[in-house]
Order: structure tokens, then C-alpha cells, then sequence
């Protein structure tokens, strides 16, 4: 978001004030248009890379962002993030042509070291991945967010324009994910490798549209972002999470349509980059203001280029996926780009730079090749390929140009890489960059072998070795880790191993990252002979008890299941059995936010088999000793391992 220092509006009187600074920098913007005063003729690139932090012993994120920051005496690369596990580095612009692409991943690899060393004397690291296989909903509360003014005020403006108390995400992939949360905080979970493109005003509706028909392939052979909280969803789920995490619209009896602020778009861009903009502007009502405003028309009158402060503002708190962006270049002159956010951050450095690559040459080819995208495929195909590229990456099936049917990995292989190559070789980029990277995308095509594609592979096999979720999802990052720092692209990448992260510790770990949440919930006027059933049937050895409103009202376990079966049987009264004659009336429970040591010593102080774990009155897991067996053996096994 804008670096600018913002705040919340204090009363009417500032925001009606921000509004006509806001309108004054849409007339200023009008005027540097129609009087030809924008940088053009030459075609620069640019990039920013997010990254997660996270504990070496822990895998987990750690709020070191102010620390590092501080520690490398505020370099001008490094820059905060909305949480206080993640960084962000910004990279210097560079002309497309020659050697660019290759010096781009040097100065990230360096850039990457200088934090690495910095990051060693806290015992952590970085981890480039659209979202982190170890990150739980925990992490990602108010009391993480970076302590600076601007992220305090664009969280408190999304709770004002909320028309209820929670925000949700609802996503379904192979498994489900439904949760209500009390903050817009949920989209620190994304992490993203942002692309930014100069292109000539005359040309930016031509281009935007472009950006906006390879936004489904280009996201589609670069999607990492496969596993949230533990569940396998979208290929590239950060298309959802920054969605619905973002989303403040309310509920209308008459289908009014609303748009979110975190969207691919409605319609093609007409005329001018200004469209996108007033578009904006009338959709989303202003969330915050800036100190820094001015007039920008004087300045313009003045011939004196303005910072269009409030504009940049208000456009850092409205989230295209494709987002026009001003700025001004080291000549003075002012310029314009657009801002590829569809990418997520990893699996490699070489593995990014290969996308933006991708993604610039696709740019210029299909310029060089269409005048007008807009004759050749329809705005709702666009939309369609979106949803379908995040769902499924590079197994999607797409509607290409003049509504051909084609599969994503067809469509890359056999269009777009030629049409990149041709875009590439436009600008005179080096043909061994052009090889070099290029290639990264040609063999992971051929290898049906993304970042998403590895995590879903890898994530499986792990689950199969009678493992917990949180080891598999330790493993599974501590793996993703050690690969980036090869720089090895992904398609190469050996699938892990449980063994590979000998210091597996899961002590520490609170109770939602190991409990059970797949329940089988009885009712208390439930026969008996049914809840024996059931237990016999999926090999349980307690139930949770509910009422009709999801209310926890008692705990049934097996052996006092048989002992009252046991004795109706004896007195014959079986079919007058019910839950509520034999269940456990106030059984003790725990709390999602309880450790797994403080849960084992409970159950050891009570010589209990079981722990209902409760959020306020509701069930949403169980700790039993299975769980505590699966711990204890898996120590023992690595431990054994270890000593060999």
C-alpha cells in the first residue's frame, strides 16, 4: 500500500477535504494527459518480492519484520508489510532488453543473502511462497500487525465499512475451509511477486487489456499457493483469501450488484487509464486520508509535476489484479504502468524471474500481434479463465481467442511461449536470457510441475505416512526452504521426505494445530444402540454431544457406551436408552489457544482419555490419546533416526 503517512477520517469536514484534493488529482492527471507531458519511447520493468518470516525450529511466522528492518540500519530495499512477519524487497528498474532479467536475479539473490545473514542471529529465515504451509489463523490477529500508523488505519477503515462482525472466507477445493474471523487481517496470510510494466499512454488501453486476457495463463503457470490452514483449496488461493478478506459488501434483497475492492474487473478498458480510475472512485467510497496533500492543478499550471499524493492513496486501498499504478521516472517525467499482483511470491528466485519474463514477453508479442485484444475474445472468458486458472492452475481448461477450448498447459506450450519469445526478442533481450528463462517455463510445462502442483504431491504422501497435519506442513516447508536456497526451479524439486527435518519439535504447538476437526457429534434423545454404531463403524472412541443450535452439551465415550449397553441388555430396557441417560453432563474442555503440553499434563491430573476443545459454546475439535500416541511415536522414530 501507499508509504504515505494516512489516517482514518477524524470527521465529515476531512473527508469532503480529502475528496477534492482526490478530484483535483484526477483533473491534474487529465491535464499532464491531454498536454503530452508523459515519459514514453522506452519500455522499463520493475518488481517488488513479499516473503514470510519464520522461526528455524518452529517453522512458524515470527514477528521480526521491525527488528530486521532496524538491524540493517533501514536500507532503502527492504520495506515493512502489513504483518510483522513479512518483508517486502524492491528491486531497481530496469529497460527491457539485454542482460536485464539476469541481473534482476542476482541483485535478488543478493538482497536475499544480506537479509539471510541478518535473519540468522534471530534463528530465522525467509520463505518465498504465496502463502506459508505453517501459517494458522492465530498468526493473524490484530495484535501482529507492524506498528506503523497506516496499517493500524487501513484495518480500522475495512472494520468501519464491514456491515458486520466478522469477515469470512468460504473456499472449497479438495477439502473445505469456512471461517469467520474478526478482522480484515486475514489477507496478511498472501505473499505476492509483484510485476510492473511501463507502457506509452497511447498505448496503456491497448496494453491494460492485454495484461488483463494473460492474467489466467500467467497466474496459471505460476501458482504456489495450494494449502491453507492446512487445507488443500485453490491452486492459487490467494485469489481468494485477498478477495474475501477484503470484502466489505452487505447483503441486498434485490440483487443489487456491488463490486469488491479486491477484483479482476467488470468490463474491458475504453478510453483512457483515467476509466479505471473514476471507476474506482465511484465504486468504493474513500477509506483514508494523507498528510501530504496538494494542489495538484497549481502545480501543474506551474508546469511543475504533482505527487497526486491523494490519488495514490485512494488507489492503494482499491486491489486490481491488474493495477494501474503512476509514478514518475529519473528523468522528471511522469509515467505510467501496470502492476501484475496475479503472481504469488516463490517457489525459487529463478522460478519468479522466469514469470516475469513470461509475463513481459507475453506483453509485447501479443501487442506486436493484435491491435485491439477486444475483437478476438470476450470480457466474460477473461473472467471465467481467472476463476478457473486459480481453482486449478496448470490443469485448467480455458476459452482462448475467437472462443477455442483449450487446455492452460496446451495453450502456454504451444501460443504463448512463441509469442513471449517474439515479444522478448522485440525488445533485444539477450537470446541467452531469453533461453535461460524462458526455458524454466518451457521444462516446468513439460513436467506438469508447478509450485501448487509440487506442495498438493508432496502434502499427500506426507499424510500417508501415519503422520499429524502439522508435521506434514513442518516438513513440507522446511523442505520448500532448503530447495529455494538452491535456486533449483521448482520442476527439479525431489519430493520430501518426514525424516528430512530431523528437529521436529511439536511441544510448543497450541491445540487447533493438532486437534482432530472431522467430528461425529451425537444429540442427547440419540438411542444408544445408534451412538455404538457409529463408533463401531469409524473406529471412535468419543463424541461430542450437541444440541439443535451446535451447542456442546456433554461427552460420550465407548466404555460408558458397552457398560450401559451391558447393563439394558440385562434388564432389557435398550430401546429407552438414550445419550442423555448415559453422557458425561459437564465434561472438561479446553480452549483452541491451549498447549499441547498443558492439554497432556490436564489429561494426566484427571485421568481422562479426551478433551472436547470449545470455542465459546460451540465443539470445534477433540484431543484424545491417539493423538498424543501419534506425537510420542514419531519423536521416538526421529529420535532413533537420529542415533543411527
Amino acid at each position: 500500500m501507499s508509504k504515505q503517512r494516512v489516517s482514518t477520517f477524524s470527521d465529515t469536514a476531512q473527508r469532503q477535504t480529502f475528496i477534492k484534493s482526490l478530484l483535483r488529482d484526477m483533473r491534474a492527471l487529465e491535464y499532464m494527459l491531454d498536454n503530452d507531458w508523459f515519459d514514453k519511447g522506452i519500455t522499463r520493468y520493475g518488481s517488488e518480492l513479499e516473503m514470510v518470516l519464520v522461526d528455524k525450529t518452529t517453522l512458524k511466522p515470527v514477528n521480526l519484520a521491525m527488528d530486521i528492518i532496524e538491524a540493517m540500519d533501514n536500507v532503502p530495499w527492504a520495506e515493512t508489510e502489513l504483518a510483522k512477519f513479512n518483508l517486502e524487497i524492491n528491486l531497481t528498474p530496469r529497460e527491457l532488453k539485454g542482460m536485464n532479467f539476469s541481473l534482476t536475479e542476482k541483485e535478488i539473490l543478493t538482497r536475499l543473502s544480506k537479509l539471510d545473514k541478518t535473519l540468522s542471529q534471530f534463528n530465522a529465515s525467509y520463505i518465498l511462497t504465496g502463502i506459508l504451509p505453517t501459517i494458522q489463523k492465530f498468526h493473524l490477529t490484530n495484535d501482529n500487525i507492524t506498528p506503523r500508523q497506516r496499517y493500524f488505519a487501513l484495518i480500522e477503515a475495512f472494520k468501519k465499512q464491514r456491515q458486520s462482525n466478522y469477515f469470512e472466507l468460504k473456499i472449497f477445493g479438495i477439502d473445505e475451509l469456512f471461517v469467520k474471523h474478526n478482522s480484515a487481517f486475514l489477507e496478511a496470510a498472501n505473499t505476492s511477486w509483484q510485476v510492473h510494466l511501463q507502457v506509452d499512454p497511447a498505448n496503456y488501453v491497448k496494453m491494460y487489456n492485454i495484461a488483463q486476457t494473460l492474467a489466467a495463463p500467467s497466474m496459471a503457470v505460476a501458482a504456489n499457493s495450494p494449502i491453507v490452514f492446512g487445507k488443500r483449496l485453490w491452486h492459487e488461493s490467494r485469489i481468494a483469501m485477498f478477495e474475501q478478506a477484503l470484502d466489505t459488501r452487505s447483503m441486498h434483497e434485490h440483487m443489487r450488484e456491488q463490486s469488491t475492492r479486491v477484483s479482476f474487473g467488470k468490463d474491458w478498458l475504453n478510453n483512457s487509464i483515467l476509466d479505471i480510475y473514476r471507476e474506482d472512485i465511484a465504486r468504493f467510497r474513500v477509506l483514508l486520508s494523507t498528510a501530504a496533500q496538494e494542489d495538484a492543478l497549481e502545480k501543474v499550471y506551474n508546469n511543475e509535476v504533482p505527487k497526486l499524493n491523494s490519488l495514490l492513496v485512494h488507489n492503494s486501498t482499491v486491489y486490481r489484479w491488474n493495477r494501474p499504478q503512476f509514478g514518475k521516472s529519473a528523468n522528471g517525467k511522469p509515467h505510467l504502468r501496470i502492476e501484475n499482483r496475479v503472481m504469488p511470491a516463490g517457489p525459487t528466485v529463478k522460478d519468479q524471474v522466469a514469470n516475469a519474463a513470461f509475463w513481459l514477453g507475453m506483453m509485447t508479442g501479443m501487442g506486436l500481434k493484435y491491435d485491439d485484444i477486444r475483437d478476438h475474445i470476450s470480457f466474460s472468458s477473461l473472467r471465467d479463465n481467472f476463476g478457473r486458472s486459480a481453482r486449478f492452475g496448470m490443469e485448467a481448461e480455458l476459452t482462448w481467442l475467437k472462443g477455442k477450448k483449450i487446455h492452460a498447459l496446451d495453450l502456454i506450450k504451444k501460443e504463448l511461449l512463441p509469442i513471449a519469445r517474439a515479444g522478448l526478442k522485440h525488445h533485444n533481450v539477450a537470446p541467452e536470457d531469453i533461453d535461460e528463462y524462458l526455458g524454466v517455463i518451457r521444462e516446468r510445462v513439460g513436467k506438469r510441475t508447478n509450485g501448487a502442483i509440487w506442495m498438493l504431491n508432496a502434502y499427500d504422501r506426507l499424510l500417508k505416512n501415519n503422520t499429524s497435519k502439522d508435521e506434514a506442513l513442518s516438513v513440507l516447508t522446511y523442505s520448500i526452504m532448503k530447495n529455494q536456497k538452491t535456486n533449483t526451479p521448482v520442476h527439479k524439486w525431489k519430493m520430501p521426505r518426514l525424516q528430512d527435518l530431523v528437529e521436529y519439535m511439536p511441544l510448543n504447538l497450541k491445540v487447533s494445530e493438532f486437534m482432530v476437526t472431522d467430528l461425529f457429534t451425537v444429540q442427547n434423545d440419540d438411542i444408544i444402540e445408534l451412538v455404538a454404531e457409529l463408533m463401531d463403524w469409524w473406529k471412535i472412541r468419543y463424541m461430542p454431544v450437541e444440541d439443535a443450535r451446535g451447542n456442546m452439551v456433554g461427552l460420550v465415550s465407548i466404555r460408558l457406551v458397552l457398560r450401559n449397553l451391558v447393563k439394558s441388555s440385562q434388564a432389557k430396557e435398550m430401546q429407552n436408552l438414550t445419550v442423555e441417560d448415559i453422557m458425561i453432563k459437564n465434561p472438561i474442555t479446553i480452549s483452541p489457544e491451549t498447549s499441547i503440553l498443558d492439554a497432556m499434563r490436564i489429561m494426566q491430573k484427571k485421568r481422562i482419555g479426551a478433551l472436547p476443545v470449545k470455542k465459546n459454546k460451540t465443539v470445534v475439535g477433540i484431543i484424545t490419546e491417539k493423538e498424543f500416541l501419534t506425537i510420542t511415536s514419531r519423536l521416538l522414530e526421529r529420535l532413533h533416526a537420529s542415533n543411527k
